[in-house]
C-alpha cells in the first residue's frame, strides 16, 4: 500500500462542512467583511462621542486655548458638530463608502495625507514579524518533537517562557543587546531591512511561542498516523517525513492563528514603532487617541479592520491549498 493512500488528506471525503461553490464562499466572505467593517467603524465611532471631553477643545489648539464662543459656534458647523451624533454617524458613513475619511483635527489635512505613508511600514512590519515567528515556530517543533524527553521538554518549556514575555520588554532587550552593546543594527529610525530586523523580532518572539504550541500537538497527532508509518517503511530518511507528511498536517492550526496573529501584529506594532522610533499605523492611532483627532482615529481602526479580513480570506485559501478537504473542487491546489 502506497503512503499517499494512508494520507488523510488524500483520502478523506470531499464534501465537508467548509465545502460548497467558490461563487458562495466568496459572496458569504463579501458580506461578512462588509459588517465586520461596519461594526468596527460603529463602535469606534460612538465610543470616541462617548469618551469626556470636547473634539473642538482638540480643533482649536487643545486644553489652553481659550476660544470666544463665536469661534467654537464657527468650528462647530465647519466640522458639523452641531448637528445630532446620528446625522453625524450617517454623514460619516456617507463619506466613507466614497472613500472620503475626512480631515485631522490636529493638522488640519485630509486625513489620508497622514495614514498613507505609514501603511507601508507597519505592514512591513507585521509581515516580518509573522515570517519570523513562524521560522522559530518551525524550528522549535521540527527540532523537539519526538526527539526524546529531554529535547521535547527543552522545546515546550522555551515555547510557553517565549509566550508569556511582553514585546515591550523583548524590545528594550534586543536593542540594548544587539545595537546599543554589539551595534550589529540601527538602534532606531528607518533604514531598510536591517532597521526592521530587532522591531519585527520584538513582536516575533512572543508570538513563536503561541504558534509553536499549537503547531507542537500537530506534529505529535501527525507523528503517530499510519501513513508516517508507511512513509518511514519505505525509506523515506526522517527529515522527508517531517517535512513532506507530517509537517503539511501540523501547520494547519497554525494557520488558522496567524489571521488572528497578523491584526494582533498590526494593531499593536505600537509597541515596536515607539521603542524603535519608527513611522507606523499604531503610533498615529495612539497620537491621534491622545489628541482625541477622531478622523485619524477612525480611519486607522478601518484599516486595521481592513487588514485583518484580507489576512482570514488569505489564510482561509491558503488552507484549502494545504488541505484538499476544504477545497470546493476536492483536490489540492
Amino acid at each position: 500500500m502506497s503512503t499517499q493512500s494512508l494520507d488523510p488528506l488524500n483520502t478523506a471525503p470531499r464534501t465537508t462542512v467548509s465545502g460548497g461553490s467558490t461563487g458562495r464562499i466568496v459572496g458569504k466572505r463579501a458580506a461578512g467583511s462588509v459588517f465586520v467593517l461596519w461594526a468596527a467603524v460603529t463602535l469606534t465611532f460612538f465610543v470616541l462621542h462617548l469618551t469626556p471631553g470636547d473634539p473642538v477643545t482638540a480643533i482649536l489648539g487643545g486644553a489652553g486655548s481659550s476660544p470666544s464662543p463665536e469661534t467654537v459656534a464657527a468650528v462647530r458647523a465647519q466640522y458639523g458638530l452641531d448637528q445630532p451624533v446620528l446625522l453625524q454617524y450617517l454623514s460619516y458613513l456617507g463619506n466613507l463608502i466614497t472613500g472620503d475619511f475626512g480631515v485631522s483635527y490636529i493638522f488640519k489635512v485630509p486625513v489620508i495625507e497622514i495614514i498613507g505613508p505609514q501603511i507601508l511600514p507597519t505592514l512591513q512590519l507585521a509581515g516580518l514579524a509573522l515570517a519570523f515567528a513562524w521560522v522559530i515556530a518551525l524550528a522549535f517543533t521540527l527540532l523537539t518533537v519526538g526527539r526524546g524527553r529531554l529535547l521535547d521538554g527543552v522545546g515546550r518549556t522555551l515555547e510557553v517562557f517565549f509566550a508569556s514575555l511582553p514585546p515591550f520588554w523583548v524590545g528594550i532587550m534586543l536593542a540594548v543587546l544587539f545595537a546599543v552593546i554589539l551595534g550589529w543594527f540601527p538602534v532606531a529610525g528607518d533604514d531598510g531591512f536591517r532597521s526592521l530586523v530587532l522591531p519585527a523580532l520584538s513582536l516575533a518572539i512572543p508570538l513563536s511561542g503561541f504558534i509553536a504550541q499549537v503547531t507542537r500537538a500537530s506534529f505529535e497527532e501527525a507523528l503517530a498516523q499510519p501513513f508516517i508509518l508507511s512513509a518511514r517503511a519505505r525509506g523515506l530518511s526522517d527529515a522527508a517525513v517531517r517535512l513532506t507528511h507530517a509537517l503539511r498536517h501540523a501547520i494547519l492550526p497554525g494557520l488558522t492563528l496567524s489571521a488572528w496573529a497578523v491584526g494582533s501584529l498590526v494593531s499593536s506594532a505600537v509597541v515596536a514603532e515607539v521603542i524603535f522610533a519608527r513611522a507606523g499605523l499604531g503610533r498615529s492611532l495612539v497620537d491621534a487617541i491622545i489628541n482625541r483627532d477622531m478622523p485619524v482615529t477612525l480611519a486607522v481602526v478601518f484599516i486595521i479592520a481592513a487588514v485583518y479580513i484580507l489576512v482570514n480570506l488569505a489564510v482561509d485559501l491558503l488552507y484549502r491549498a494545504v488541505d484538499p478537504r476544504t477545497n470546493p473542487t476536492g483536490s489540492a491546489a
